[in-house]
Formats: structure tokens, C-alpha cells, sequence
């Protein structure tokens, strides 16, 4: 029996401030396209979104759920999801990502106490589409969160987190309600909340120097089952991960600074020029230098750190 292709999952991860850990993405530039891009991700922080127009497919590591404009997804960290639009439409979203257990500690310490812990876990296992007319509280939460990041007007900060507080306590009794009911993450979400400390570390520490042995001890794995399991999980072992992610950094510097190839090269975490140059080619597929020409004299840059989902180009097969 021919086994099925094991799905490419990818991290992204979201730089949220210490002192307000909120990011809105937001506006025209945000619609999703119609094509499935076959490749699954998870994030750092909570996901929260609301579909403004159209519908599609929010796929799941084992199921697939439609959503429609006017819902609402509550996405963990560390779920792994794609999202795509109904054939000929390209539906426009607004996101919220959020890192709950920092901006609401205090607020857990004081109102969840008796609760706390199954909160905690809701935050951390928790996906769902909410529809607005099901969910009129919860839609008016979110709508509301998105105005406030939006406008910014005076003490904009201390009402949205009344806003997620409440968010949080309205979700609490569904996804009590739906635990019995929803369908749990299969292995391979196990897997990634395992290996989620290392790359986490990786995209932190990724210019210092760091051994296997070290990132399989912040996983609690012995360092021959955490590159077996990084590997079946990420398709990549932790040494070719961790040089693909000094390459993205490095792409960036090329593109946006005038440093010397050689500076960019150290910066990022290699120690030779020419393993530099090895690992850049095989990744972009040409030499540091020539890639930065281009890159630099293209109006849209070939490559550049993750803001969101993008729409990928349509393909026309020649007949």
C-alpha cells in the first residue's frame, strides 16, 4: 500500500512587542487566494481572523472546515492550518495576532484564578470557525478589537486587552462545550508542540552557535530522536533548517543595506565566505551577489520576511 504524502508545514513566526504583544494585519493587501499552496504552517501566537468577504477552505492537519464572510477563526499557536479561497474569489481578511498569556497575566492572575488552567489550555489547543450569527458576541469582540488597533485612539492599548479578555471568556464555555466534539490534532500536532522550543531558539539565536545536543535538550529528547522527529516534521534536519533561516536573514540585509557580503555572511551566523555563497545558491538558486543586483533593481523584491499570506501567481498551462 502506497503511503500518502506527508504535508510540508512551515513555522511563522510573529515579532510582537513585550509591552503590548498585538499585531494587527489588516486592509486591501490582505485576500487570500484561490490556489491551495500544499503547504501548512503554524505560528508563535494565538490567530485570531475574521473573513470580510467571499468564502473557502480552512484546512487543518486532519480535517478541512468552509468559512464564510463574517466568520471567525481562533487559531493556537502551533496549529497547523492553511487557508485558500472558493474557486474565482479571493476572499479578504483581517488578522489579530496575539500573545495572550503576556498581555492578560495579570488579568488571569486576578479573575481566572479558580479557572486558570483550563484557559491556559484553551489558548494552547483551542481552533475553530465561529459564525457571526451564532456568535454575535464573539464577532462584536473581534470587529471591535480590529477598530480599536485600527484607529489607535486614546487608551486604545488598555481597551483592547478588556476587549480579548473578554473574547477569551466568551470562547471558554465553547471550547468546553466542543472538546468532546472536535476533532483533536493528530500525532504530528503533538510533535510540533515538542519541537516547538528548538525552533523558536533557532529563529531567536540563529547568528550564535548552537549543537544539536543543545536544542534537543530544550525539547526534553534524546538528540538522535529529536533530529528524527525535526526532520519528519519540518522535512528538513535542525543544521539545514537553521542555515535556511541565516539565508532568509541574509536575503533581507542584501536587499535593504549596503553591507559587504562578507559582513552580511558573518552577521548572520556563517563562518566562511564560502559556505556562505554553497548554502545562498542552493537556496536562491544564484550567488549572493548576483541575487542582490536583482533584487535590488526589482520593483517587487523576490524575497522578503513573511507579513502575511500571499496570493502566489496563476500558472496558465500552455495547450
Amino acid at each position: 500500500m502506497s503511503r500518502s504524502p506527508r504535508a510540508t508545514i512551515e513555522y511563522r513566526n510573529y515579532d510582537l512587542p513585550e509591552y503590548f504583544p498585538v499585531l494587527l494585519l489588516s486592509g486591501e493587501q490582505w485576500h487570500i487566494s484561490d490556489i491551495p499552496s500544499g503547504t501548512l504552517h503554524f505560528h508563535n501566537c494565538l490567530e485570531i481572523g475574521i473573513c470580510e468577504s467571499d468564502s473557502g477552505t480552512m484546512e487543518f492537519m486532519n480535517m478541512q472546515k468552509p468559512f464564510h464572510a463574517g466568520d471567525v477563526t481562533i487559531i493556537a499557536s502551533n496549529i497547523s492550518h492553511t487557508t485558500y479561497s472558493s474557486s474565482g474569489t479571493a476572499s479578504k481578511w483581517s488578522y489579530i495576532f496575539v500573545d495572550v498569556m503576556n498581555l492578560l497575566q495579570p488579568m488571569f492572575l486576578m479573575s481566572l484564578l479558580e479557572y486558570s488552567d483550563s484557559v491556559i489550555e484553551m489558548i494552547h489547543n483551542y481552533y475553530d470557525i465561529l459564525h457571526a450569527h451564532d456568535n454575535p458576541d464573539i464577532y462584536y469582540l473581534v470587529t471591535s478589537i480590529v477598530r480599536e488597533l485600527q484607529q489607535k485612539s486614546i487608551n486604545y492599548q488598555f481597551i483592547v486587552r478588556g476587549y480579548i479578555l473578554s473574547l477569551m471568556l466568551k470562547l471558554f464555555p465553547i471550547y468546553l462545550r466542543n472538546q468532546n466534539q472536535m476533532p483533536t490534532q493528530t500525532h504530528s500536532h503533538e510533535k510540533v508542540l515538542v519541537i516547538a522550543p528548538a525552533i523558536d531558539y533557532i529563529h531567536e539565536h540563529y547568528m550564535q552557535d548552537f549543537t544539536i545536543e543543545y536544542l534537543a535538550d530544550l525539547c526534553g529528547l534524546s538528540p538522535t530522536h529529536f533530529r528524527r522527529l525535526f526532520t519528519q516534521i519540518m522535512e528538513d534536519g535542525p543544521l539545514k533548517y537553521l542555515n535556511h533561516i541565516r539565508i532568509q536573514k541574509a536575503s533581507v540585509l542584501l536587499r535593504t543595506t549596503e553591507m559587504p557580503i562578507l559582513s552580511i555572511s558573518e552577521e548572520v551566523g556563517f563562518h566562511s565566505l564560502s559556505s556562505f555563497n554553497r548554502h545562498f545558491a542552493d537556496d536562491l538558486g544564484e550567488a549572493p551577489k548576483d541575487w542582490r543586483k536583482k533584487a535590488v533593481a526589482a520593483q517587487n523584491p523576490a524575497v522578503r520576511k513573511f507579513s502575511g499570506w500571499l496570493i502566489p501567481p496563476r500558472i496558465d498551462s500552455a495547450n
